[in-house]
């Protein structure tokens, strides 16, 4: 695949592993590439969407590229369910029930974006961008969240928050079967 250009989201990187080996992924709103680029380096079968022609047609060799206004256009993936989809960095409420349609049975949403709070460290700045407490668990309650998060991350400078969440209509028991992480604290 060649070089990547930027390293790919760390809750990406961190939760990948739920992916099924080889499955469908769908990065929306990809950009330059760094996740799909990473995906299809390890596997997996991408596609991106992006409005940016430019931006992905060095995207190609590493999966379908659908150029797409999400915002203008209709949804440019009617019919089709994906085993993944990764959405960083973008935020546009009117699609957030389409991803969970758009999941195949027992498929995986990993979604990181900006978070109220995000204005005192710069851009985005606008409200409409920046979600609010616990929306990425309200807009996804009808999937299982395996992991959530909603705060400050100091490193990188910016407010955030991210899910993680499966849809149902896996296996009956796919969701105890999900792979358990160690959790921090507690002496339990």
């Amino acid at each position: 695949m060649g070089l990547l250009l930027a390293e790919p989201s760390s809750w990406l990187r961190r939760w990948a592993h739920l992916l099924p080996a080889g499955g469908t992924v769908l990065d929306l709103a990809c950009g330059s590439g760094r996740n799909l680029r990473w995906l299809a380096a390890r596997g997996w079968r991408v596609t991106g969407v992006d409005r940016d022609a430019a931006a992905v047609a060095p995207l190609r060799a590493a999966g379908e590229i659908v150029v797409a206004d999400l915002e203008r256009g209709p949804w440019p993936l009617a019919g089709r369910c994906f085993d993944a989809i990764v959405v960083t960095n973008y935020l546009w409420r009117p699609l957030l029930p389409r991803l969970g349609t758009s999941l195949a049975a027992g498929g995986v949403l990993i979604y990181e974006t900006f978070a109220q709070g995000q204005q005192r460290f710069g851009r985005p700045s606008n409200p409409e961008f920046l979600l609010q407490p616990g929306e990425l668990l309200r807009a996804f309650a009808a999937l299982y969240i395996v992991a959530y998060e909603d705060g400050v991350e100091r490193a990188a400078s910016r407010c955030v928050q991210r899910v993680v969440a499966v849809a149902p209509g896996g296996p009956a028991d796919a969701a105890a079967a999900l792979p358990r992480c160690e959790l921090a604290g507690g002496d339990g």
